[in-house]
């Protein structure tokens, strides 16, 4: 058990490292090179970890889950800075950058997906069936609009200015909304749908 809870850590957290890498590298594509400035503009997982969010967080509630407790799993890496100001276009370029680290993820999953198919039924498969499915979470659960996952990027570069100031002001308690949504079993309801969606378009089976 502990090296099956290992690995799916260590699939959590390269899915962690690309979708912030994504959302490096497109800020830097639109005129805005904190990240490289920082040296976050990599693959390196070193330069990625967070110890809270993406080692200790996302390993109790993996190993309470498999103790038979149904919480919903979650975590974050370090995020990767990002100063919207420096962007071309700051109210058009937040959306594409939002965007990045969901779309990198759900592009990921296709390509587990295609290589996926050249392994015949068995533990390899799984594992990437398994790995498949983990980047389409962290993709979907990313996209709930609630300041600062990146759903609320986008809402923030659709809202009219003055709204979107306003909207703004929420990410102070962002983590506190989340933490309710979950204690109230209400994340998974809210997620649950987005990837349900996702794999009907990549053509996965999620039993």
């Amino acid at each position: 058990m502990l090296l099956e809870l290992f690995s799916v850590i260590i699939m959590f957290f390269c899915s962690m490292v690309i979708h912030e890498y994504a959302h490096g590298w497109v800020a830097c594509r639109l005129g805005d090179p904190t990240a490289k400035e920082a040296g976050r503009l990599t693959l390196n997982p070193l330069k990625h970890i967070d110890p809270l969010g993406t080692i200790i967080l996302p390993g109790v509630l993996m190993l309470l889950n498999y103790l038979g407790m149904n919480l919903f799993v979650f975590g974050w890496a370090k995020p990767v800075p990002v100063n919207f100001f420096r962007l071309n276009n700051p109210r058009r370029d937040i959306i594409w950058v939002g965007l990045a680290g969901p779309v990198a993820n759900v592009m990921f999953a296709a390509g587990l997906l295609a290589i996926r198919k050249f392994f015949p039924m068995g533990m390899a498969q799984d594992g990437l069936g398994i790995f498949v499915i983990i980047n389409l979470g962290f993709a979907a659960f990313n996209m709930v609009p609630i300041p600062p996952l990146d759903g609320s990027r986008v809402v923030l570069g659709l809202l009219p200015k003055a709204i979107a100031l306003q909207y703004a002001r929420l990410e102070r308690y962002g983590i506190i909304i989340i933490i309710i949504l979950l204690y109230l079993g209400l994340m998974n309801r809210i997620v649950w749908p987005f990837v349900e969606l996702l794999a009907k378009i990549l053509n996965v089976n999620l039993t």
